[in-house]
């Protein structure tokens, strides 16, 4: 294990980056949010990737009260490590522009922060294009997410329990650690490669109430996935193949052992695999793969490495036997209906019984 992160400061600077591409229509209440933040030692740093919409005159009109970072387009990782650059936090929230943050968050954060964390997490209210909320979160209410030495848990069930990008603080220290980001291979979905390395240098603080907003507008590229068609599960899939891969590669090169098939421990990866290898197997990425081998995994995956509780488990159970084994015909319903439940606001508590917040 490397060393783990420090975290010197008693009055730290937290350091809000915000990375925009052509999202003039939200931008403005992201940066708002920033800079309307209680905690007095805060920074905004707000990178533009290239936008061809209105962004950069918004930016423009915050003055000197941000530090802007106006580049071309290369990525999602390409905006985050021009933002980390340009930052000089000990802790590091990066804000994407479609979302907002809560005033208390900076300093909720610091206050949770101790010696040895790499991060702090928060759960983000669902909101709509508008900001109404939604009556659900990200993670969704009842599911705690993990904390301590997050790394095993990791290594034991291959994911973990964690908010999307504007749900976290990192510090500075572990995040030295592993930028700047490969830009190429995480044009997208880069707080992905954040979210699987930064446990490795430290521990992992939850806060299970909500510090912010993740705004569900028809335009987020994983939340209106719906399982109708085989392109958007192979995204999927090629997603959480190359998070598996950075998991394996870093766990190997500090020394820890990697589980013959973690990846088939979580039951939504192999929700993915068994969907899109159904319905569109001329294109699925992993030639090894089976119907009848992925309808075993799945099963094994929802009783003996999931947290879902026992009737989240049986419908899952039967939603692998469905995919698995029914007519193509028969089953594209059934997959849609899956996957956009994960999706949906409220699909999977009306079925399952509503669990009682932070329970």
């Amino acid at each position: 294990m490397s060393r783990a992160a420090e975290f010197p400061s008693r009055e730290p600077l937290v350091s809000i980056v915000v990375n925009n591409y052509n999202y003039e229509r939200f931008l403005g209440d992201a940066i708002e949010s920033a800079l309307g933040q209680t905690h007095p030692h805060t920074e905004v740093v707000v990178v533009d990737d290239g936008s061809t919409d209105g962004s950069r005159e918004i930016i423009s009109g915050y003055g000197d009260r941000i530090t802007p970072v106006l580049k071309e387009n290369g990525g999602q990782a390409s905006a985050f490590n021009a933002g980390f650059a340009a930052s000089r936090g000990e802790v590091v929230v990066f804000l994407d522009a479609d979302d907002y943050l809560f005033p208390q968050v900076a300093g909720r954060v610091v206050a949770a922060w101790e010696p040895g964390l790499a991060a702090v997490q928060y759960r983000l209210e669902q909101v709509d294009a508008l900001g109404r909320p939604l009556g659900s979160a990200s993670p969704p209410y009842g599911v705690r997410m993990e904390s301590g030495e997050v790394w095993r848990i990791l290594l034991e069930r291959g994911s973990r329990v964690h908010p999307p990008t504007s749900g976290n603080g990192f510090c500075r220290t572990a995040l030295q650690q592993i930028f700047p980001l490969p830009e190429a291979e995480w044009r997208i979905s880069a707080d992905g490669c954040l979210v699987t390395l930064v446990p490795f240098y430290g521990r992992v603080a939850s806060i299970e109430e909500p510090l912010g907003a993740y705004r569900l507008h028809g335009g987020n590229l994983w939340a209106s996935l719906d399982g109708k068609n085989g392109r958007e599960t192979l995204a999927q899939v090629q997603y959480d193949l190359r998070k598996q891969e950075l998991l394996a590669r870093r766990a190997a090169a500090l020394g820890h052992a990697v589980p013959r098939g973690l990846s088939l421990r979580d039951h939504r990866r192999v929700q993915y695999r068994i969907a899109s290898l159904r319905l569109n197997p001329g294109k699925h990425p992993i030639s090894a793969d089976d119907p009848l081998d992925l309808l075993h995994g799945g099963l094994n995956a929802v009783w003996r490495y999931s947290r879902l509780s026992r009737r989240q488990r049986i419908v899952y159970s039967l939603w692998f036997i469905c995919v698995g084994l029914l007519p193509l015909r028969m089953a594209k319903p059934v997959i849609s209906w899956g996957l956009s439940a994960r999706t949906r606001p409220g699909v999977i508590d009306r079925l399952c019984g509503r669990a009682a917040r932070g329970q």
